[in-house]
This record gives structure tokens, C-alpha cells and sequence, in this order.
């Protein structure tokens, strides 16, 4: 779909710039943050695009375990190269991994692997890994939903999804950093989470339909717990970002004809007034203002519904490229910052000339970042998803002689 692809590099480009800004052009930043938050915009455009074709993905393939191979092998090969290019330029001496306190290398590293570090009291070896953490809690809601047949409810989901968190803003519900970690520890908390999410992954993705569901729901009972209660964002606006992306699905659905354009609008409409009023609800402080998120969020619930507007349109080459190339985009740019902080150091004032050559530099880069790392990657996962998808339809076949038929393809 072009047009999700255009959004895609749209949102790219757009936290590139934000965090680019801190070398280049400190300044403009300055001025621009309190009124707009450049990368707030983009990740919501980000969980917008995801919350509208993830669940999609599922459900075309009817097969959880397929599921779960297509994205291991969509986001992890390039993650991979990213960390390791990362850890090879700090052993280089050219940049500084962040500090991880008294967490050893082995408790960081599980942590990562999960992908849901930001949501175990694990800082984040690249700053922008923080997204996925909450990408990956949604897959597993998504594949709850999914094992126990309410993936069709997403416009309720949203909703009380948002609910939750203007009722959070408004009981002024604030809990420390990483509450959760700091209460049972950080190191038994990851050990658990991580059992728990193994566990998860393989019922979800099993034979069995009792284990199915066992596994479906673990993994959604883990996001629910981890999301609002360890997050390093405020509890409103850890509840918001999930509430966004199941509105996403909730277009998508209308969109589909498998329910109405006026309930994917009611939710949209419940969903925008409670993010608002929750971040009104919450002031400035924290280095958050209020004016910049709301600007931000509105804003991007806005470039969402003008490409779903124009979804029927040609969309220029160069923008779906771009698009197609969002992912190295969005990973890789941290590593070449670090490297250009950590040897001619960051502008005291702006330099709009080498804002353009970073994105020179950058832009080729992730074309070949994208053809070698993540095309193959892609083309991998799709290989082992047909296979494993024919191996689950025909067991599936021959459970239904016995009248246990559960696969559903939608």
C-alpha cells in the first residue's frame, strides 16, 4: 500500500530530524520543542501505520506461529546488524554505550532479546528501541485477541484502552520509572518476563488449541502488566500509545467492511479526546510540555487520516521508497549520530548545511542496509512462514476428522 509507505518515511524522516536536531541545529530545536514534539509526531504516525496492518498480517495468514516467524525475521536481522555495528564503534573508542548501572551483560542482552528492555528497567543500547518494546507488547496483545477470538474487537479495545489512561491522568496516577523493576528487581523481573514470554510464543504458536489460548493469554496478561506498571513513560501515555495502535486496527476493520466507518470514527473521536485530555491532565514538567505532545499527537492523527484519504491515489516513487527503506531509517541514524558525536562533537548553534549532508550521508546508507540486511531477511521469514503456515493447515486438517478444528483463516 503506497500510502502506508509514504506515512512510513514521512514519520521517519521526522524523528531523524528531531534527533539530528541535537548535533545540528540545537536552536531551532529549542524553539521548536515546547510547541511541537517532532518525535512524538512520528511515533505516533509509526503505531498509527503498525496498529493498521500488524493484526492484518495475522489474520491473512491465519496462523500465529507463521505469524511470529514473519516478524522475528522482519525486525530482527537488521536489529542485529544495528547493535553489533553500535558495540563495534564503542569498542572503537568512537562513541559511548549508555551506562546500565549494576546490570551485567548477560541481564542487558536478555533483556534485548525480547525486545521489551524498555519495559524491565533496562536502559536501551540505542535510544530508539524504546518503540519496539511497546511494538512487541502490541503483537502480543494482538495475538491474545487473536487465540481467543475477540481480534474483531478492536474499536472496544481502543476505547477502553484510552479510557484507562485519562482515568490514570486524572486520579494522578504517577509511579516511579520502572515501578515494577524497582519493586521485585530488575534482574528477577527480566528472568521472569522472559520465561514467561518464551512460554507464550511457543503455546501461542503450538498444535494444541488449549495451548494456544494458554499462550496467547500469558502473553497478553504480560503487556498489559508491563506497559502500565514499568514503562518509563507516564502510565496515560504508556496506555495511549496502545490505545493508538489498536485505533489503527480499528480503521482498518471499516476500512475492510468487517465494521463501520461511524464506530472506527466514534473511537477515533473517544480515543483523541481522552490522549488530549490525559496529557492536559498530566501539565508541563519532565521535560514534557503539554502544548508540544497535543500539537504532535493531533497532528498525527491527522497525516494518518489524510493518507487514508488519499489511500486510492498514485503516490510518487520516491515516497514509497522512502517507505520502504523506514526501518534502516529509523535504526540506523542513532549509530551515525553517535559516531559523529563521539568524534567532532555536536554544533553549539545551527548548521542547516550539515543537517542536509547527514540525511546525504544517511539516506543511501539505508538503501543498502535495506537490500542487504532486511530484504533477505524479509525473504527468509516469508519462506519459513509458508512452510510452517502448510505444516499447521495440515495438522489442522487432520485434527478437524476428530472435529478439533480451530485454524482460522480470515
Amino acid at each position: 500500500m503506497g500510502w502506508l509507505d509514504a506515512l512510513r518515511g514521512l514519520a521517519a524522516l521526522v524523528v531523524v530530524f528531531d534527533h539530528s536536531s541535537h548535533t545540528f541545529m540545537p536552536d531551532l530545536r529549542g524553539e521548536l520543542m515546547p510547541q511541537f514534539n517532532t518525535s512524538r509526531y512520528g511515533i505516533m504516525v509509526f503505531f498509527l501505520v503498525s496498529g493498521y496492518i500488524i493484526p492484518a498480517s495475522l489474520e491473512r495468514r491465519g496462523c500465529v506461529r507463521a505469524f511470529w516467524i514473519g516478524r522475528v525475521f522482519r525486525v530482527y536481522p537488521l536489529w542485529a546488524v544495528v547493535v553489533a555495528a553500535l558495540l563495534t564503534v564503542d569498542l572503537l573508542g568512537l562513541a559511548g554505550l549508555r551506562d546500565f548501572g549494576r546490570q551485567d551483560a548477560v541481564t542487558v542482552a536478555l533483556a534485548h532479546a525480547g525486545m521489551l528492555q524498555e519495559l524491565l528497567g533496562t536502559p536501551n543500547v540505542l535510544l530508539v528501541l524504546w518503540t519496539l518494546s511497546y511494538e512487541m507488547c502490541f503483537y502480543l496483545l494482538v495475538v491474545a485477541l487473536f487465540t481467543v477470538r475477540l481480534h474483531h474487537r478492536s474499536a472496544a479495545v481502543a476505547g477502553v484502552l484510552a479510557v484507562l489512561a485519562v482515568v490514570s491522568a486524572a486520579v494522578g496516577a504517577v509511579l516511579p520509572v520502572s515501578a515494577l523493576s524497582g519493586l521485585v528487581g530488575t534482574g528477577p523481573l527480566i528472568a521472569f518476563s522472559s520465561i514467561a514470554m518464551g512460554v507464550a510464543l511457543c503455546g501461542a504458536s503450538s498444535a494444541s488449541p488449549a495451548l494456544r489460548v494458554f499462550g496467547g493469554v500469558l502473553g497478553g496478561v504480560l503487556a498489559l502488566v508491563l506497559v502500565p506498571f514499568n514503562g518509563t513513560v507516564p502510565v496515560w501515555e504508556g496506555l495511549v500509545i496502545l490505545a493508538v495502535m489498536f485505533l489503527g486496527t480499528a480503521v482498518h476493520r471499516a476500512e475492510r467492511g468487517q465494521s463501520t466507518w461511524p464506530r472506527a470514527a466514534g473511537t477515533a473521536a473517544l480515543v483523541i479526546a481522552c490522549a488530549v485530555g490525559s496529557a492536559y491532565r498530566y501539565g508541563d514538567g519532565h521535560h514534557f510540555t503539554r502544548r508540544g505532545w497535543i500539537v504532535a499527537f493531533l497532528l498525527a492523527v491527522l497525516t494518518f487520516a489524510a493518507g487514508l484519504a488519499w489511500r486510492r491515489r498514485s503516490v510518487p516513487v520516491p515516497l514509497t521508497g522512502l517507505g520502504a527503506i523506514s526501518y534502516s531509517v529509523y535504526l540506523v541514524h542513532p549509530v551515525l549520530l553517535a559516531v559523529i558525536d563521539g568524534t567532532v562533537g555536536r554544533r553549539r548553534d545551527d548548521h542547516a548545511v550539515l543537517e542536509v549532508a547527514f540525511f546525504a550521508v544517511l539516506l543511501p546508507l539505508c538503501v543498502l542496509t535495506h537490500r542487504w540486511v532486511e530484504a533477505p531477511g524479509q525473504a527468509w521469514g516469508r519462506r519459513l512462514a509458508r512452510r510452517w503456515g502448510d505444516q499447521v493447515s495440515k495438522s489442522t486438517v487432520n485434527a478437524s476428522d476428530t472435529g478439533n478444528v480451530w485454524h482460522v483463516r480470515t
